[in-house]
């Protein structure tokens, strides 16, 4: 259909294609009656697609003998994990990174965690967009999908935002990291370089891979090295709508001297300030007389060590201290916050802040009294309290349930067992370090998990919206007895 083509080309160049838009759907409803395979072929499907795709092209790249270290063929169920982790930013390793894979197979983990970060569907219509200088309909939906922009019109500008974002970002913390690596540990410049840009990628996608067999914790006391990093991890935690957000307003305000931020940004902010807070509050507490921790450090280095670990809760699996050290009291909080996550649209998993924070306004809207669930001056639709307690309770049950199966593959504590799982299902790729003795059955099991818990809030998020109707009748009203 040239009109057609005609609409979509005009909704996602012009200034004005936002005017469009309820024309370009309703063609595109017409063309769906004729073609229902587009319907079928929901944009979200396509990312779970392309996501699945990059796996097993990682996993095949990972199996080959030039990507190990000592040049033997890596074991399919070590490749599939390690690419799984990195295509879905988690961090998780049943291999030790620096020593294990060569340079070949640590380069294929890098781009795996570039792409799986930035975005499978958003990649390839950024290639797409760099190349013809147009996307097609269907790419229009699926990046539309994966970035959550507003509106098809919005494709192009959230786009080039992310790749601008992410470009700015990674080259800025990769060269902080650098010139520490270079003048503070003694690195030549080629491995200051690479140990930098490497560790700058893993922490803005909230991957938390790392080339040391301790990650990190020879940096710890270290703030050029943790607070670069953890400037990366919050940011990428926040989500791109967030980040491109406060990057347009703040030159509306220098043009205008307003500050108008959606709700969205506002919670997200709000809520990852006070869970920050929250964190490295807890875990000062909780651990400042371990000596396996926090313990043996000076005040200054237990308040940044505390910090660094709140910060890297928020989906990102890199640790400064010993994980398997910490107290159970530290790891249940641990497990709290890894599971609520970071921001929506962005690199970090878990159900969201957001959706956190919208359950948290239900239950005092609740305790209140009051009819509706109101924040920051706006009041909250009901289909969204019923989406974030959807998965928020799906959630759960997964984690639940995969606890109880995979105490029953290993002898574990519940501990260590409940802190990989909420780990691998929240992409955080914090670790007690069971994750390496576990049986191949376990791994395949956490394996699952990190897809699923990279893929399946946007999944299921979109086909809530997708399937949401109208109701023209309503059925009698009856109250069963709560509590």
């Amino acid at each position: 259909m040239p009109a057609l083509d005609a609409l979509v080309t005009k909704a996602g160049t012009d200034s004005e294609g936002d005017k469009d838009e309820g024309q370009l759907v309703a063609a595109l409803t017409t063309r769906t009656r004729s073609r229902p395979s587009l319907l079928a072929a929901h944009p979200a499907r396509s990312v779970v697609v392309a996501f699945a795709f990059a796996v097993v092209a990682g996993t095949l790249l990972l199996s080959l003998p030039v990507a190990s270290e000592d040049g033997s063929a890596t074991g399919l169920v070590t490749a599939l994990f390690t690419a799984t982790s990195a295509v879905c930013v988690t961090g998780l390793a049943v291999v030790d990174t620096g020593t294990y894979w060569s340079g070949f197979g640590e380069g294929v983990i890098l781009a795996l965690i570039q792409v799986g970060g930035f975005g499978i569907m958003t990649m390839a219509s950024m290639l797409a967009l760099l190349i013809s200088g147009r996307l097609r309909l269907r790419m229009q939906l699926t990046a539309q999908a994966e970035t959550r922009s507003l509106g098809i019109g919005d494709v192009r500008r959230v786009l080039l935002g992310v790749a601008g974002t992410t470009l700015v970002v990674e080259l800025t913390v990769g060269a902080v990291l650098a010139l520490r690596f270079r003048y503070g540990y003694g690195e030549s410049v080629g491995s200051a370089a690479y140990l930098g840009y490497f560790h700058a990628v893993s922490a803005f996608n909230n991957a938390g891979f790392g080339l040391h067999a301790d990650n990190i914790t020879r940096y710890a006391g270290d703030g050029w090295v943790l607070l670069p990093v953890a400037a990366a991890v919050i940011l990428g935690g926040l989500g791109f709508p967030v980040l491109l957000e406060l990057l347009r307003h703040r030159h509306r305000q220098r043009t205008t001297g307003r500050r108008t931020w959606t709700l969205h940004t506002k919670l997200t902010l709000i809520v990852t300030v006070v869970l920050l807070a929250v964190g490295t509050v807890l875990t000062c507490v909780l651990e400042w007389t371990n000596p396996g921790t926090l313990g043996s450090h000076s005040t200054a280095d237990k308040i940044l060590g505390g910090f660094f670990h709140s910060a890297m809760t928020r989906t990102a699996g890199f640790n400064a201290v010993d994980i398997g050290a910490m107290e159970a009291s530290t790891l249940l909080m641990t497990c709290v916050l890894m599971f609520i996550g970071g921001g929506s649209a962005g690199t970090a998993g878990g159900i969201k802040v957001t959706t956190f924070a919208v359950l948290l306004v239900a239950i005092i809207a609740e305790v209140r009294g009051e009819p509706h669930s109101v924040v920051l001056g706006r009041r909250l639709a009901a289909h969204v309290l019923r989406q974030a307690l959807t998965v928020a309770l799906l959630g759960v049950a997964l984690v639940v349930g995969s606890t109880l199966l995979l105490l029953t593959l290993v002898h574990e504590r519940m501990e260590p067992v409940l802190f990989e799982v909420v780990s691998a299902f929240a992409t955080v790729g914090l670790s007690t370090g069971i994750t390496a003795d576990l049986p191949g059955a376990g791994q395949l099991l956490l394996t699952g998990l990190m897809f699923v818990g990279r893929l399946g809030p946007i999944t299921l998020v979109s086909a809530l919206a997708l399937r949401e109707r109208t109701r023209r009748y309503e059925l009698p009203e009856e109250r069963p007895i709560i509590g």
